[in-house]
């Protein structure tokens, strides 16, 4: 039998009757893997994180960490008890201790795990070296969040949480370190669950990726699947990629599966889905899709063109009323006015054909 090196089991996570989620079950099996919890806000995503952490006991189901138990309707294990470090996102810092002192306590916290790396190489990596000798209301909110981002590496668990932890860190800086960040886990080799509300984050340091909507983990797999193949229109819906079109399944049996739309004609790709030849589907029609083509003798109106700074975001009204979102580089050389007709390379080629 294959060991975990964390699980939930059947998770009941209640801390209110709007703030609950239901049912999770969660394998992450190796340790040093990263695993993404992504949902709107209030949905739950920091009660999961609280419990796990042992601040709050679960309702029901149970909860393993390097196979053992430590959450169930008969076991809690308190929080000093599970060597799992929790960093909030509004870190929580010791209002009386300048930052050094806050990034040593979590030193003092450590168990020893022997993790190959100092104070110094985690201060340098999160940018803190000017702030070391302030206290937490000398510095702003991102700051405070890499402060509280320190301390918790720093006491070396287990199991790390981060509670979106690049929320409050300005733009410039934020996907530098969350490079940084994700190297510097993988190197350590340290187990690392993340909530966040932000979908590329969460595709970009995950090794796999939940979705929690209305109170339910909807889909768990690596980014990539979540992305191109959402196990349902709710899922997709929620990550906003793109829009459903009616589409009919013309041939489902060949390598090459074939879709027909009124006005678009034939799609190309590789169902998803199972679906007879036939069948009335919705397409998922995300805006890498279509392509450009002046020549194309498909032509659909523009409503409307936004600037994206490397491309823009054309919406493309089909003759039904359709609006097809398409992604067109910026340095191409006609940029189409509304109104105006913009031609689709045709026939369509998707590779992921995801219909329901």
């Amino acid at each position: 039998m294959t060991q975990l090196y964390f699980e939930i089991k059947n998770g009941n996570f209640i801390a209110s009757e709007k703030n609950k989620v239901n049912n999770v079950n969660l394998k992450i099996e190796k340790q040093g893997e990263i695993v993404s919890l992504l949902g709107p806000s209030g949905v739950g995503k920091t009660t999961i994180l609280r419990t796990i952490a042992g601040l709050q006991k679960l309702n029901s189901g149970e909860i393993f960490l390097k196979n053992k138990l430590i959450s169930s309707n008969d076991i809690h294990l308190e929080p000093e008890e599970r060597n799992i470090a929790l960093s909030f996102q509004d870190n929580s810092l010791f209002p009386n201790y300048k930052v050094i002192d806050n990034i040593n306590f979590g030193k003092k916290r450590s168990n020893g795990n022997g993790f190959d790396y100092n104070t110094e190489d985690i201060i340098k990596l999160l940018h803190i070296e000017p702030i070391l000798d302030k206290y937490p209301h000398q510095i702003s909110a991102g700051e405070a969040q890499r402060v509280s981002l320190a301390r918790s590496l720093m006491s070396k668990p287990d199991l790390l949480l981060l509670d979106e932890p690049f929320s409050n860190i300005d733009q410039n800086l934020k996907e530098e370190i969350q490079v940084s960040v994700k190297n510097l886990l993988k190197k350590i080799n340290l187990t690392t669950i993340i909530v966040t509300h932000d979908s590329y984050e969460a595709f970009s340091i995950a090794d796999k990726c939940g979705i929690i909507l209305n109170q339910e983990l909807k889909q768990y797999d690596v980014p990539y699947n979540v992305h191109h193949e959402p196990n349902s229109v709710e899922v997709a819906k929620f990550l906003n990629k793109g829009v459903f079109i009616n589409v009919k399944v013309i041939d489902s049996e060949c390598a090459v599966h074939r879709l027909q739309h009124d006005e678009l004609g034939e799609i190309r790709g590789k169902l998803s889905n199972n679906f007879p030849s036939g069948s009335k589907v919705k397409l998922l029609l995300q805006p890498e899709d279509l392509i450009h083509d002046d020549q194309s003798k498909l032509k659909l109106e523009v409503i409307d063109r936004k600037f994206r700074g490397t491309n823009f975001i054309y919406t493309l009204k089909t003759k039904n009323g359709e609006m097809l979102p398409v992604f067109v580089h910026s340095h191409h050389i006609h940029q189409h006015e509304k109104s105006e007709k913009f031609g689709v390379q045709s026939p369509i080629y998707i590779d992921h054909l995801v219909c329901f």
